[in-house]
């Protein structure tokens, strides 16, 4: 019987990660990802306006912790629609050459806006509030950060606080993750 529930679990793991699609700049492109012109504080003006927070993903190609992410994490069916419910994503390529225009209203391709902000590693999510301070350039603005791969009970509790505003309040997010897990796995 362990065997037969490990051989459906395998395929329909494998179905999934067929879903996974990678675009020509070699990227995992997801349908809640936007195409924008990269201009970040109209991507937060437009991100607030549909009551939606703003989500910046850092990814690059070859990442196998960016494919962990797309093939194993976004795609929880949970996961999946509370970024489609709550976030405004948008993609940028580390070593791309896209033009982004930061916050305090500097332009570099995105390769050189990625080494601006010291990101060192893929994939690295941003998170925003409604509003960012005039002038401020990302990193500095972020409410939040995640550098690197997570798992599923660690993104859910990320994107949920965000969210909630827990960055707002007295409960550092590692605080509330083990209390959320605790309850989540109860």
């Amino acid at each position: 019987m362990m065997r037969l529930l490990s051989a459906v679990f395998a395929a329909i793991f494998t179905a999934t990660l067929a879903f996974a699609e990678v675009g020509d700049d070699g990227l995992h492109k997801a349908d809640w990802m936007r195409d924008t012109f990269k201009d970040l504080s109209e991507d937060l003006e437009e991100a607030t306006a549909e009551g939606k927070r703003l989500m910046v993903i850092l990814e690059q190609r070859g990442c196998i912790y960016c494919k962990k992410m797309h093939e194993e994490v976004f795609v929880v069916p949970e996961i999946e629609q509370y970024i489609e419910d709550n976030f405004f994503v948008v993609q940028i390529n580390m070593f791309g050459d896209i033009e982004v225009t930061d916050f305090d209203g500097t332009a570099l391709p995105e390769k050189d806006m990625a080494k601006r902000w010291g990101a060192l590693f893929t994939p690295s999510i941003y998170f925003f509030g409604e509003e960012v301070t005039e002038g401020s350039m990302a990193p500095q603005a972020a409410v939040a950060n995640m550098p690197g791969a997570f798992g599923r009970w660690t993104t859910l509790n990320m994107l949920t606080w965000v969210v909630e505003k827990g960055y707002e309040g007295d409960e550092p997010f590692q605080k509330y993750h083990a209390r959320k897990f605790a309850e989540q796995k109860g």
